[in-house]
């Protein structure tokens, strides 16, 4: 993997930018960059056809690198790169264009070396029925990077994630596969009525209870995917509907409200 991508940042690098290659080494990956445009259409494309694109910058320095046997054959350096993580069941390579900078444009290459979850991994990399480029959504899901609306529908309708942009979830039926049942239910919640019972159960109980005590009862049963204002959100949502449908009230002050179950007269 490491010599793929150095190859490959030698053989597409503009050398008319007077340029360096970097190669830079952190405790969980390594970054590979190079001045010039990205020539083909996409990372996308290049996964999706085998032949390779038309023109390339450095005709004749790749030929030579070829001769070398530096580049196995021309075309397939990107593909090959993402089969053999798939393969040994790692991260897929992070591929980062920056063509706004029409000065010097680059091309960063980020090789994770900091395993996400093994059994996740091995298991979703297995799946015969998944192709390559499923495979490369799945992995930006994992990542918590972002899917444009045709990807995430794509991948919805195979029924492969859940929930809503941003936060999309891995669905129960990769959960299955990869015996990851607990995280997915943590991250997907339960039903409100389940919430609601718990809120009821600790009145029936305790009698009563400071706003404080109910959200330490329902945040960590709360999805992990929402952060600590949205769940902070949910909890008092949840509250003021059993309010309004008469199944608990609020008593004391407005600094130091109770609640409690509504009895009836």
């Amino acid at each position: 993997m490491i010599r793929e991508a150095l190859h490959n940042c030698i053989a597409h690098q503009d050398y008319v930018l007077g340029g360096k290659i970097n190669v830079v080494e952190h405790p969980d990956r390594l970054v590979f960059t190079n001045l010039g445009s990205f020539m083909p259409q996409s990372v996308e494309w290049m996964l999706e056809h085998q032949s390779p694109p038309e023109h390339y910058r450095n005709q004749w320095l790749i030929e030579g690198m070829v001769r070398l046997r530096m580049i196995d054959q021309i075309g397939s350096g990107i593909r090959r790169m993402f089969q053999t993580q798939r393969e040994r069941f790692f991260p897929l390579p992070d591929f980062v264009i920056d063509a706004d900078s029409m000065s010097k444009p680059r091309v960063e290459v980020v090789i994770s070396g900091k395993i996400l979850d093994a059994k996740y991994t091995q298991a979703l990399m297995h799946a015969a029925d998944l192709d390559l480029r499923q495979v490369l959504l799945l992995d930006r899901v994992q990542k918590g990077l972002s899917l444009t609306p045709k990807e995430a529908k794509s991948l919805r309708s195979e029924g492969l994630i859940e929930g809503r942009a941003p936060h999309y979830l891995i669905s129960s039926k990769v959960a299955d596969w990869t015996a990851q049942k607990a995280k997915y239910i943590r991250n997907r919640g339960f039903d409100d009525g389940f919430y609601k019972r718990l809120v009821i159960e600790y009145l029936q109980k305790y009698d009563k209870a400071s706003r404080k005590g109910l959200d330490d009862l329902l945040l960590p049963k709360l999805p992990e995917v929402l952060d600590a204002a949205q769940k902070a959100h949910k909890s008092r949502n949840l509250l003021q509907a059993m309010r309004r449908a008469g199944v608990v009230e609020r008593r004391g002050t407005k600094n130091v409200p109770e609640w409690r179950l509504k009895t009836t007269k």
